[in-house]
């Protein structure tokens, strides 16, 4: 009767080979993911060594002229085709610039999407509605070189308002001894500007001599600010402009104030505004009690 051969027994040793290859194999590949992350510049997307950028902090509209409460810096890659090359490396060379389009919190800001005059970007393609919180109003106040800081007010500032005014506007008792009474005081704090009016057409140049009529762009120191305020605050400065010496003050960027988001609590709304006159002002700004 046959028997059957026994079976081969696998050589001494032999898997062993697969296992230590499959462990350099794992090593390799290791060594190869840590080598990558560390070319990649520490995380940075597309790789290669870094560079500062400056990115907008929040959302910035169309048309606004950038303040530096816009703008923050942050690092960006460099991938070696050039796309950085019109790029900005620092807040101060994008502040008063004019935002061609509407741009998102957090975009990385080029020179195609900005302009250094407000003319060169389309008026057509403006909102069709100003950044007024609930509760507020736009009003538009005149201004000059000597009353508007020589045309240094730009959109996104903050203003004060400082008046100068006679006692006897207020209707004081007794007649006045001496040199008439004049009072100067700030009487409203933190006007954020939301427009500008046009600068005045026609400018002379400084030598003399020339045409009095442009056909270019208008150029010289803006006409008007347009300011948000509530319709209260809005009496008050009407009667201001109307019998008081009206001169602003530019605010340090250092102090500006955030814009309103709700309703002021003395304003609720327009129709809270119920007029105002020289006794209402005074009983507001004490005036007379200076």
């Amino acid at each position: 009767m046959a028997v059957a051969p026994a079976a081969t027994r696998p050589r001494p040793g032999g898997g062993r080979l697969f296992i230590i290859v499959g462990l350099l194999l794992a090593v390799l590949a290791f060594g190869a993911v840590f080598l990558l992350g560390s070319v990649g510049g520490g995380g940075a997307i597309g790789g290669g060594p870094t560079t500062t950028v400056v990115i907008a902090k929040q959302a910035i509209p169309l048309r606004h002229q950038i303040v530096a409460s816009d703008l923050e810096v942050a690092k960006a890659s460099v991938n070696g085709n050039g796309s950085l090359n019109n790029t900005y490396a620092s807040v101060n060379d994008v502040v008063n610039l004019i935002s061609e389009i509407n741009i998102t919190k957090g975009t990385m800001l080029t020179s195609d999407m900005l302009a250094k005059d407000i003319n060169l970007v389309p008026a057509g393609s403006a909102p069709a509605y100003l950044p007024l919180a609930k509760g507020y109003v736009a009003m538009t106040i005149p201004t000059g070189e000597q009353q508007g800081v020589a045309g240094h007010i730009s959109v996104g500032d903050y203003i004060t308002v400082v008046v100068s005014a006679q006692l006897t506007i207020f209707g004081t008792t007794g007649q006045q001894q001496g040199p008439a009474k004049i009072v100067s005081k700030t009487v409203f704090t933190n006007l954020r500007i939301i427009g500008l009016g046009p600068a005045s057409a026609g400018v002379q140049p400084a030598s003399g001599g020339g045409s009095s009529q442009s056909s270019g762009a208008t150029s010289g120191v803006t006409s008007s600010l347009t300011v948000e305020l509530t319709q209260c605050d809005a009496e008050y400065l009407i009667w201001f402009l109307g019998n008081t010496t009206v001169r602003y003050t530019l605010e340090s960027y250092k102090d500006y104030a955030t814009p309103p988001t709700d309703p002021d609590p003395g304003c609720l709304t327009i129709t809270a505004a119920g007029g105002v006159s020289q006794k209402q002002v005074d009983a507001k700004f004490h005036f007379t009690a200076l």
